[in-house]
């Protein structure tokens, strides 16, 4: 029997069975709405914790930019704690709130396209229920969360190694550049590994109810087993993801190019519906992507049968059957080695 391309499966799931990448768009972009809302809440509840005299208010109102930039200056001066609170307030609440809607949003998906790929008998819906185990999607997400602090901390690393390399006595914009901006690749390149290794590794926490730490070795293992199906599905569905930013990046250019008679509001509104369409299909790609590793998993490669009684031998084209009675082996006859010596 041919084995079924897990590439193909994650295409075909995302084409045929849409209510998946709905799903996911659901849960990421109430997230991402949430996260908005209370950004701009705080930046307006700072805003009005900073006091602004009667001179500030005249210095604004001169429209100098000297002056402006004084009152400005005073108006922001010895608000850094404030601001610094606020940041950090706000990341631990976003973050302990993203690793309960992530994990919760991951193991409905995940166990969907498991069920999907198993079908819909009682033994896999049993399954399914014991596999249901969120404090190891908890415990992962909070090492998701982990490596993206600690990607962030690299880049501001990045960022003051290549100031220590340009002095105001030597200055060297150059190195400071190529510094900082290889550093950051590097830190980019580390966290996207470690980061896809562990969105890969909810798959056997779900599907086969291991903890946090059996799941990513099991993932590991799953890169040594099938290097070559984990490689194509990410080559093909990345080829896509580029394909659809390279559209939509040619789209936008549209309602720019009328930036001269279009309205301001029509023109953001062009520019803001291809901008959803996009990430709308980003996240349909993903949970494409997401589908041909559950088929990697759900649907193993099938081995090849060495012996087959009814397939025809490689260098005859004839069958077993019809092979001629004198060139098969009795198996009563003795050989030489049940000769006994003499």
């Amino acid at each position: 029997m041919k084995s079924r391309s897990p590439t193909l499966e994650g295409f075909r799931i995302i084409l045929h069975c849409p209510l998946f990448g709905f799903a996911e768009i659901a849960w990421r972009w109430s997230f991402g709405a949430a996260v908005g809302v209370l950004s701009v809440f705080s930046f307006f509840e700072y805003l009005d914790s900073l006091p602004v005299s009667n001179g500030d208010l005249l210095l604004l109102r001169t429209r100098q930019p000297t002056l402006i930039s004084r009152a400005v200056f005073d108006i922001f001066r010895g608000s850094s704690f404030r601001l610094l609170e606020t940041v950090t307030v706000l990341a631990v609440t976003l973050g302990v709130a993203w690793v309960v809607v992530a994990s919760l949003g991951r193991a409905a998906t995940l166990r969907a396209l498991v069920a999907q790929f198993r079908g819909s008998d009682g033994a896999a819906l049993q399954h399914e229920e014991k596999s249901w185990v969120l404090p190891s999607l908890f415990a992962l997400n909070c090492f998701r969360l982990g490596t993206a602090l600690a990607a962030a901390i690299g880049y501001l690393a990045a960022v003051l190694l290549g100031a220590v390399a340009s002095q105001p006595s030597d200055p060297s914009p150059g190195s400071t550049l190529l510094i900082t901006l290889t550093i950051i690749m590097l830190v980019w390149f580390a966290w996207s590994m470690v980061n896809w290794l562990l969105s890969l590794a909810a798959i056997f926490i779900v599907a086969h109810g291991e903890d946090t730490f059996g799941s990513i070795v099991a993932a590991v293992n799953l890169c040594q087993n099938r290097p070559g199906s984990i490689l194509a599905a990410g080559t093909w569905f990345g080829l896509a993801h580029i394909a659809a930013f390279v559209i939509a990046s040619s789209v936008v250019g549209f309602p720019l190019g009328f930036a001269a008679v279009l309205p301001a509001g029509a023109m953001l509104g062009g520019v803001l519906l291809v901008t959803l369409l996009y990430l709308a299909i980003v996240d349909f790609l993903y949970i494409g992507r997401l589908a041909a590793y559950v088929a990697m998993v759900e649907l193993p490669e099938s081995p090849v049968a060495l012996s087959d009684p009814g397939r025809a031998p490689e260098n005859t084209g004839r069958p077993a059957a019809a092979l001629p009675s004198e060139t098969r082996v009795d198996p009563a006859e003795l050989i030489l080695s049940d000769v006994p010596s003499y």
